[in-house]
C-alpha cells in the first residue's frame, strides 16, 4: 500500500473511532453541521466529476494593477495530486497534521475528513518581482466545484517583505457542477516578515450547497494580514478563520459581510495574539430576514507576554424582515495587563433617521434602503482594504457585484414581505 492510500485509510479509520462534531460543541452548539457522510461522499458517486483543464478546481488569473501591469512573475505554483505519493508529500509539507488543538481546535473533525477526501491542491508562492521589490503582487484566484464532495486544499506563502493583493473568488460559472455541493475546503497562508497581504474573498454558494471553509492563517513579525469576506448563505454555510499573529507588531483586520438572505451562515474568527504591539480587528456586518439562522462567533486571545496589544471586536446585525435568528458573540480571553481591548455587538433594525433622509431627497424606500445598506457594506469593507481609488476594493466594486447581490437581498426582503 503507497503512502497516500494509508494516510487516506487513517483519516477515514480516525473519524470512525473520534466521530463527527459533538452535540455539546460549543463553536458549533448554534449551528451544527449536517453529518460526516455528506463531507465524504458516496463511493464511485460520479455525478458531478468535472476535469480540471474545463476549468474546474483552483485556477489562476492575472489581475492588472492601477498602472496596467500584475507583477506575475513573483508567482510560483505547483497544482498537485493528492492520490500521487510524491505529490501528495509534497502538497501537505510542513502542514501540521489533524487533531493539533493549537491549530483545528473543535473543528478537527472537519480537518480529519479533509485528509481522507483531498483529491487535489495548489500551492502558491508570492516572491517579489525582480527589479520591483517593492511593487505588490497581484493576482486573482477562482475555485469552481469539481465534484458532489469535494476538499480543496489551497497552501499559500508569501515571502518576507513582499506585498500581495489577492482576490480569491467561489461562485458557480455556467457549466459546472449543476447539483448541489458538499465542499470543505482548508487554506493555509503563511505570511514572512513584514510581507503584507490584501485579501478579498468571495463566497457565493448555491442555496441547496452544503460548505465549510477553513483558512489558518500565521503572520509573521512586522507583517500585515487584511481579509474582507463577502458571503452569502446556502443550506449549511461555515467560513471559520484561525489567525496567529506570532511575531512582534505583526497585524491583521478581518471584515465579515455575511448576505445571510433567507438560509444559514455561520462566521467563526479566531485570532491568537502571541506577540508584543501585535494588533486585531474584527468586524461583522450579518443582514438577514425570513427564518434565516445567522451566527457571527469572534474570539481574541491575548497570550501572556503580549505587551502593549490591541485589539477591537464589532459585531452587527441587521433584520431585514421576518423573523431571523441573529446570534453575535464577541468574546475576549486577555492573558496579559498591559493591553488594550474593546468588543461590542449591536442589533437592530435600518436606522430611521437615514431612512427618512433619504426619502427627503426624493427616493422610493426601496432605493432608500438600498443605498444606506450599501453604504453600511462599503464602509465595512473600506475600513479593512482601504479606500485607494485605484485599489484593489475599489476596482472590484466598480464591477457592481455588491450592488447586484445587495439587490437580490433586498428583492427576497419584499418576497418574505408580500409572500
Amino acid at each position: 500500500m503507497d503512502s497516500a492510500r494509508a494516510d487516506i485509510l487513517a483519516a477515514r479509520q480516525h473519524l470512525q473511532q473520534q466521530g463527527w462534531i459533538a452535540r455539546k460543541s460549543e463553536a458549533f452548539h448554534h449551528l451544527p453541521p449536517p453529518a460526516l457522510d455528506q463531507w465524504l461522499g458516496a463511493q464511485g458517486e460520479s455525478g458531478c466529476e468535472i476535469p480540471a483543464l474545463s476549468g474546474a478546481g483552483w485556477t489562476l488569473h492575472p489581475l492588472h494593477r492601477p498602472d496596467g501591469n500584475h507583477g506575475a512573475s513573483g508567482i510560483h505554483a505547483r497544482w498537485l495530486d493528492a492520490h500521487d505519493p510524491a505529490e501528495r508529500s509534497e502538497l501537505f509539507a510542513g502542514l501540521p497534521r489533524p487533531g493539533n488543538t493549537g491549530v483545528d481546535g473543535e473543528a478537527a473533525p472537519f480537518a480529519w475528513a479533509h485528509r481522507a477526501l483531498c483529491r487535489l491542491g495548489l500551492r502558491l508562492r508570492i516572491s517579489a518581482t525582480p527589479g520591483k521589490e517593492r511593487e505588490p503582487v497581484w493576482l486573482e484566484l477562482r475555485h469552481q466545484p469539481r465534484a458532489q464532495a469535494e476538499a480543496p486544499l489551497l497552501v499559500l506563502e508569501v515571502d518576507p517583505g513582499v506585498h500581495c493583493v489577492l482576490i480569491e473568488s467561489h461562485e458557480r460559472e455556467v457549466g459546472s457542477c449543476q447539483h448541489a455541493v458538499a465542499q470543505n475546503l482548508h487554506a493555509h497562508i503563511h505570511l514572512g516578515a513584514g510581507a503584507q497581504l490584501q485579501h478579498l474573498r468571495i463566497a457565493a454558494p448555491v442555496a441547496d450547497d452544503s460548505v465549510a471553509h477553513h483558512l489558518h492563517i500565521n503572520v509573521a513579525a512586522g507583517a500585515q494580514y487584511a481579509q474582507a469576506l463577502v458571503a452569502t448563505s446556502a443550506g449549511y454555510h461555515l467560513q471559520r478563520s484561525l489567525v496567529q499573529l506570532q511575531g512582534k507588531g505583526a497585524q491583521a483586520h478581518s471584515a465579515a459581510l455575511l448576505l445571510a438572505g433567507a438560509h444559514k451562515i455561520d462566521h467563526q474568527s479566531y485570532t491568537r495574539m502571541q506577540a508584543a504591539h501585535s494588533a486585531s480587528t474584527v468586524e461583522t456586518l450579518t443582514l438577514a430576514q425570513g427564518k434565516a439562522h445567522a451566527v457571527a462567533n469572534a474570539y481574541t486571545t491575548i497570550a501572556a507576554g503580549a505587551d502593549e496589544a490591541n485589539v477591537r471586536q464589532r459585531l452587527a446585525g441587521v433584520p431585514l424582515s421576518g423573523n431571523p435568528r441573529l446570534i453575535l458573540r464577541p468574546h475576549l480571553e486577555i492573558l496579559h495587563d498591559n493591553v488594550q481591548a474593546a468588543h461590542g455587538a449591536t442589533w437592530g433594525a435600518l436606522p430611521e433617521d437615514a431612512l427618512f433622509y433619504a426619502r427627503q431627497r426624493g427616493l422610493d424606500e426601496a432605493s432608500a434602503r438600498s443605498l444606506i445598506i450599501e453604504g453600511m457594506a462599503r464602509a465595512l469593507l473600506q475600513r479593512c482594504l482601504g479606500q485607494d481609488d485605484d485599489g484593489l476594493l475599489a476596482q472590484w466594486l466598480g464591477g457592481g457585484w455588491l450592488a447586484r447581490a445587495i439587490a437580490v437581498q433586498l428583492k427576497a426582503d419584499v418576497e418574505v414581505r408580500h409572500g
